[in-house]
């Protein structure tokens, strides 16, 4: 920085099993390896290993590093801009936990790690939720008694921030038009959905943890919260065992017994019903939200897929894109299935919106946004 030089990048997957997959590319050497990788914490330990090896690694010693830059999930209403970590930030990191239980642990290991391996290192928090702190409050704000609102900070929060910031302004770019009104789609593990209106988020598809919304990996989204009462007070479970249930065996797990969206659409290629439902429900969750999110910004000007699933696949951007005739949303068959590291327009010459499918860099942003805390002190 700030030049934007890419000296190494990888990404470890499926962590938590004996099968995790490893990826590391530097301009010398190339990994890919199936490990066991059984938590976040052996997973870092792993990364920084790489990152220091004599022969494989891109850093000859520690004090290289000036910052390292974190994202982390949960901000609550205590944050809204970038952040230098001090033990009174990590002690506000963790006492959101239980709005993030997924997340801001892991994200707290992996600025613990930093702070061992890079010591002399200025570490920064950049949050997922900074992003959405323009919802306007008729948005945010839940329709339960105002002391839930005004005491314990019970709103939409909003997430993935990082990301829909950065593609909304690429598109915003792309587009060549400030005053805009697009949707952009993260899809990975974890999915949103955000309205961004002239270049701020206005509205998004997660509330007050990263749970709900659209169907997830693991992740129910948008229940009738009356089946946690049934399920509870009728059915015997725990509210724990509940919790338990919506994040981590529920989405297209529950739906499928997969949660890797590849190995989903190959089930349903070989006519596995229950992975052509959870197809079809995926989809029709996102539709709705284009829907809503549509009639809150009075038109659309385009929709944004990014992550994993959103720039890998041509299945659920097609699934999403039939029938929008509504919205003069046409897609472009054999764009939509030609595979881009760039971003590409996938609609039709007479398309009146544009689909467009941006790949998300959140670790630029988190370098961009570290690097400007830091030279700006």
């Amino acid at each position: 920085m700030p030049l934007e030089k890419i000296s190494c990048e990888g990404l470890l997957e499926r962590i938590g099993s004996a099968d995790a997959i490893l990826n590391y590319k530097t301009s010398k050497v190339k990994i890919t390896d199936t490990v066991e990788i059984l938590d976040h914490k052996s997973g870092l330990e792993k990364i920084a290993a790489l990152l220091l090896d004599p022969e494989k690694g891109v850093i000859q010693n520690v004090k290289e590093i000036d910052a390292v830059g974190h994202r982390v999930v949960h901000g609550g209403n205590t944050f809204y801009k970038t952040t230098l970590i001090d033990a009174s930030v990590k002690e506000k990191i963790m006492s959101l936990i239980p709005l993030a239980p997924l997340h801001n642990p892991a994200n707290l290991e992996g600025i613990k790690l930093a702070e061992q391996v890079f010591s002399h290192a200025k570490q920064v928090a950049i949050f997922d939720t900074a992003f959405h702190h323009t919802i306007p409050t008729k948005a945010k704000k839940f329709a339960i008694p105002n002391e839930f609102f005004t005491q314990h900070n019970m709103q939409v929060y909003g997430f993935h921030g990082t990301s829909h910031k950065y593609v909304s302004e690429q598109a915003i770019a792309y587009l060549e038009k400030e005053q805009s009104k697009i949707i952009t789609i993260h899809l990975g593990n974890g999915c949103s959905m955000t309205a961004v209106q002239n270049g701020k988020s206005v509205d998004h598809s997660m509330g007050f943890a990263p749970s709900n919304g659209l169907i997830m990996g693991t992740r129910s989204g948008d229940i009738d919260h009356s089946l946690i009462t049934y399920m509870v007070q009728k059915l015997g479970y725990s509210l724990e065992d509940v919790n338990t249930i919506l994040i981590k065996k529920s989405g297209m797990l529950g739906l499928t017994g997969y949660s890797d969206l590849r190995d989903i659409q190959a089930e349903a290629e070989k006519g596995n019903e229950d992975c052509q439902l959870a197809l079809a429900m995926n989809a029709y969750r996102i539709k709705k939200y284009i829907g809503s999110f549509a009639a809150i910004m009075n038109g659309l000007d385009a929709i944004v897929f990014t992550a994993g699933i959103g720039e890998n696949s041509a299945v659920i951007r097609a699934l999403v894109c039939e029938e929008m005739d509504y919205l003069g949303m046409q897609l472009n068959e054999n764009k939509n299935n030609t595979r881009s590291s760039e971003l590409k327009e996938i609609n039709t010459a007479t398309s009146k919106t544009k689909i467009l499918v941006i790949p998300t860099n959140e670790e630029l942003e988190i370098a961009k946004q570290t690097y400007n805390l830091v030279v700006s002190g």
